[in-house]
């Protein structure tokens, strides 16, 4: 069967699909492939296929026991959405009918960054946790001395400044609050950075 790996985003669905298929060195919408909202790059030979939570549920509306799929893969379970809270249930009653019934079993992942482990684990009946440790690399955090009325020109100066005094094999790291402020930040740094 394949292997559905659900993302409460499209964006998600869609860029961890690409990453996956171009490590398997293989054309995306072929082994690997993605169906969101108006979008499906799948074929007869996706083995694996990401997809947001509700394109998920909306399969499971017209095959409840999920019958193409051997494994679900529920991730980033912490985000508690509606869709991926409805989908705990519809996974765990096509489980079980799926067993009932003497069907080819469907095994369940759940993955979280951070969530109530124990809470995840009773819901699906004492199912095994494990750990995984992330690689770490050494963060250092830094904070102005003053606060700042325009914080997109502080942290574009403060970027500028790492950049000419730290080494080049380190990065940099900047949160923003979203796309827009991304790409307006983008594009001011290309700029800047033509002129140095």
């Amino acid at each position: 069967g394949i292997v559905a790996v659900t993302q409460p985003r499209r964006v998600a669905a869609i860029s961890l699909a690409t990453r996956v298929s171009d490590e398997k060195k293989n054309e995306l919408g072929k082994l690997v492939g993605y169906t969101v909202r108006f979008e499906d790059l799948t074929s007869d030979e996706t083995k694996i296929k990401f997809l947001t939570d509700g394109m998920l549920l909306r399969e499971a509306i017209g095959d409840p026991l999920m019958h193409k799929y051997s494994v679900v893969i529920l991730d980033e379970a912490h985000e508690r959405t509606i869709h991926t809270d409805v989908l705990f249930g519809v996974v765990k009653a096509a489980q079980k009918k799926r067993k009932e019934l003497g069907k080819l079993p469907l095994k369940v992942i759940v993955m979280s960054a951070t969530m109530d482990v124990d809470l995840f684990s009773q819901y699906f009946n004492g199912a095994p946790v494990l750990y995984l440790e992330g690689r770490q690399h050494p963060i250092q955090i830094f904070y102005t001395k003053q606060s700042q009325s325009d914080y997109l020109q502080a942290a574009l100066v403060t970027v500028f400044q790492i950049h000419q005094e730290a080494p080049y094999s380190q990065d940099i790291l900047v949160f923003l609050t979203g796309q827009e402020e991304i790409e307006a930040m983008t594009k001011t740094c290309r700029d800047i950075a033509k002129h140095l």
